[in-house]
């Protein structure tokens, strides 16, 4: 059979090479000049740059873990976010470090207590916004420091305007342990990922075309070709007839400095609300220091709101985009040729293990 492919990003990745590996064909489109859509990296004075924000890759799904290590080697790369509130520095996940940093307790029963009496402000009553439900978790001082801020710049509207479902648990440890996921594998591809997306295109049968709009052809398209795997916004596949799904969008500014080390660590969260991005990046940390021992590469994140010709990082989950996202599905069941893949396409917040699950999923069923 003959497929396309619209997207060059890991789930396209991932369905090229399953389909090549049975003896399809495979032509893969991408409207950028690169592979590896989002997770692209870029190599500058020896540094790879993740040049559309920090991918850390973690899974505790043993079949995507062995999937992966065809592609690529990883290195040990453990994340270990530090905030910073108005120049004080705390420790990410919540952990006994961060209430060490925030209330002075040593132990974990005066953690327990200090977290109990902060509580209490929302005792008895049903949290009804993003701000309630964050207090009635883990108390006011945690929530003004360090969710507030960040949160209201992520989404760009106040917690007291975000529903509570969004913060559904927090986590929380009474242990001196600042690695943010709990999942049994962690790392970054050793050369970074842009090497371990092209192995994955590396297959004769496999064409990709860069710089190629699926919209400037997509009636030949179509008609050409026996399948598509469609990775690209869905309501924009319908050209918006039922209405735009919302998005949120990023902007990246990227510095190299004069500098071996900026901040002493890969990722630094600003959690107030006066410093206008999320984060600030620095590239060198993901690989242990390697690069020009002089030169440092930083980025800072800032979220922005999505509208048509920006690029669309994840989406608005809320109940008007999920009922909407119902109605495109429904025209999308009468598209026999066509299937909808990865973030975009499936409109979900996925980690890059959960695009390489659900892409071996829709291998297996196709």
């Amino acid at each position: 059979m003959k497929y396309l492919i619209v997207g060059a990003g890991l789930f396209g990745a991932v369905f090229a090479h399953e389909a090549a590996k049975r003896g399809h064909e495979v032509t893969v489109i991408e409207r950028r000049d690169h592979i590896a859509g989002n997770i692209y990296t870029k190599e500058v004075a020896g540094i790879q740059v993740h040049q559309y924000g920090a991918h850390i890759f973690h899974t505790s799904n043993d079949q995507v873990w062995q999937y992966v290590q065809q592609f690529a080697k990883f290195n040990r790369y453990t994340n270990s976010p530090v905030a910073n509130y108005h120049g004080k520095l705390y420790n990410l996940p919540f952990n006994m470090n961060t209430f060490y940093q925030m209330w002075g307790v040593t132990t974990p029963e005066e953690a327990q207590a200090k977290i109990a009496e902060q509580r209490q402000e929302m005792a008895g009553k049903t949290s009804q916004n993003l701000e309630e439900q964050a207090i009635s978790l883990i108390g006011r001082d945690i929530y003004e420091k360090l969710i507030k801020g960040y949160t209201e710049k992520q989404w760009g509207r106040k917690a007291t305007e975000l529903p509570a479902f969004i913060i559904k648990r927090l986590p929380v440890r009474l242990t001196f342990d600042n690695n943010y996921f709990n999942d049994a594998y962690q790392g970054i591809p050793i050369g970074g990922y842009t090497a371990m997306v092209a192995k994955m295109f590396d297959d004769p049968k496999i064409t990709v075309n860069l710089n190629t709009n699926f919209f400037g052809n997509k009636e030949n398209y179509l008609k050409d070709y026996d399948r598509i795997i469609y990775t690209g916004m869905i309501d924009q596949f319908f050209d918006y007839e039922l209405g735009e799904l919302e998005y949120r969008s990023l902007r990246f500014e990227t510095e190299e400095l004069a500098t071996g080390n900026y901040q002493g660590n890969a990722v630094m969260n600003y959690t107030d609300r006066e410093t206008p991005y999320t984060r600030i990046i620095e590239h060198k940390h993901f690989e242990f220091g390697k690069g020009d021992p002089n030169k440092t590469i930083i980025t800072k994140e800032y979220p922005a709101d999505w509208k048509r010709g920006n690029e669309p990082y994840y989406p608005v989950n809320n109940d008007r985009n999920n009922d909407l996202y119902q109605k495109y599905q429904e025209l999308a069941k009468k598209q026999p040729k066509v299937l909808f893949g990865g973030r975009l396409g499936q409109y979900k917040y996925y980690n890059m293990d959960q695009v390489i699950a659900a892409a071996l999923d829709c291998v297996k069923e196709e």
